[in-house]
């Protein structure tokens, strides 16, 4: 038994999607992105442009997921427009270092907030998250309904608790709207702009795991597109109002000078218990965003195993569950290596990058397909061809370059960790 069942309509596949992206980065990113733009509007403005760019992405995915509908996502649409060897990297990479280590990451974050309320040593927080990424697997491996059930019960309410605190921070008094409107204390030019744009976008990042689960939508070509638009629409909703809130709770210089963005902001017009409130709603947003990187990234090892390039049993399928169990267990494995050697964090820099060369590929992929195989069933067509592509593959082309231009070694370093996979794609692929 080699497929996997559609069993995903649209609430599951937006709860799924809204659930991976809202994860620890509304929390950390703020502060930084205060210290390098230090205009209310600009910074407002920035999230908008993020989240644009990012539906930009999205939808140009989604005729791609829509057309091609199974497991894998991006290694199945690099592979058809580019050869096996793209997809392969992509695959590879995704398994080795993008996704594995963002799971690590994500868990070590759980953990530590999770000591907000049982304070804990080194080996406590490697513990719980360790027992966190065990958790979440085996749930996943249990069945994609309960997978997507606990899915759908934490992204809701995580949506709640972080909602309703940016609600109660728009209305309560304490905080200044005159914040949102002072001039900036310093100037600013298109380089710190383009920073901060970059931590910004690193926290829209995970709007791609939709099509991660591709083969498990009851029907693709609707509902793809229609889950990656709301979901990214929300989230940037969610994102804006929220640096509102902590502006004017606190203005952009106080942001730029707090490790607790959000706790700082919330205790203005909540008190103290504020802090304890933003506490639980990081620990369900970093818990909700690793349950949805786990369903959806093994998805990607699963579908190179189908085609003979990765370890054979990570293509087999449980008769009892129905999910891809070996790969679930092998990337949660893997996670938990990662989680032990504390070295997630470096790689995740060396591979951000990276993952926007693979998107600035996928969205090419669009115009390769189009005029390569025409008669390709398409049944959504990405809204606003070939622009909104476009846009998105410049953006794509300009973050790579200005990283290499400004991180070369980190570039240099990340380029090497990809093509690690090249002595593993040719050993599996003659083995084929």
């Amino acid at each position: 038994m080699t497929e996997l069942k559609r069993a995903l309509g649209l609430t599951d596949t937006t709860m799924v999607s809204i659930g991976a992206i809202l994860g620890s980065g509304i929390f950390l990113v703020p502060a930084t992105i205060a210290a390098t733009v230090s205009s209310p509007l600009l910074i407002l403005s920035l999230w908008i442009v993020g989240g644009v760019i990012s539906v930009f992405g999205a939808l140009s995915v989604a005729e791609l997921g829509a057309a091609m509908p199974r497991s894998g996502g991006q290694y199945v649409y690099l592979t058809r427009a580019y050869g096996p060897v793209w997809g392969f990297l992509y695959g590879w990479s995704s398994f080795s270092v993008i996704n594995t280590a963002a799971i690590a990451a994500v868990g070590v974050a759980f953990a530590e907030y999770f000591g907000y309320f049982l304070p804990l040593e080194k080996t406590g927080v490697q513990g719980v998250a360790l027992l966190s990424i065990m958790i979440l697997t085996a749930i996943n491996v249990a069945g994609v309904k309960a997978g997507v059930w606990t899915q759908n019960l934490l992204t809701f309410t995580k949506v709640a608790l972080f909602g309703g605190v940016v609600l109660l921070g728009l209305f309560l008094p304490g905080g200044d709207p005159e914040n949102l409107f002072r001039t900036a204390s310093e100037p600013w030019s298109l380089g710190s702009a383009g920073i901060a744009l970059i931590a910004i976008l690193w926290t829209y990042d995970a709007w791609i795991e939709v099509s991660y689960i591709g083969g498990e939508i009851k029907n693709p070509g609707k509902i793809i597109p229609r889950a990656s638009l709301l979901s990214v629409v929300i989230i940037t909703i969610i994102y804006v109002a929220a640096n509102g809130v902590f502006i004017s709770s606190l203005s952009v210089e106080k942001m730029a000078a707090s490790t607790l963005v959000a706790s700082d902001a919330a205790a203005v017009f909540l008190g103290p218990a504020g802090a304890t409130i933003i506490a639980l709603a990081m620990l369900l947003c970093t818990l909700g965003a690793n349950n949805a990187n786990v369903l959806t990234s093994a998805r990607i090892t699963f579908a190179m195993a189908k085609q003979g390039l990765f370890f054979k049993r990570a293509a087999s399928v449980s008769k009892q569950t129905e999910t891809p169990a070996t790969a679930l267990i092998l990337q949660g494995v893997w996670a938990s290596v990662l989680t032990l050697t504390g070295s997630f964090n470096q790689l995740i820099t060396y591979m951000i990058f990276a993952s926007w060369i693979f998107y600035g590929m996928s969205a090419g992929a669009v115009f390769i397909l189009r005029k390569r195989e025409p008669e390709m069933d398409r049944p959504y067509r990405v809204w606003g061809y070939p622009w909104v592509p476009a846009v998105f593959i410049l953006f794509a082309l300009w973050l790579t370059v200005n990283t290499i231009l400004e991180a070369p070694r980190d570039a240099a370093i990340g380029a090497g960790l990809i093509l690690t996979g090249l002595p593993f794609y040719f050993y599996w692929s003659s083995r084929r």
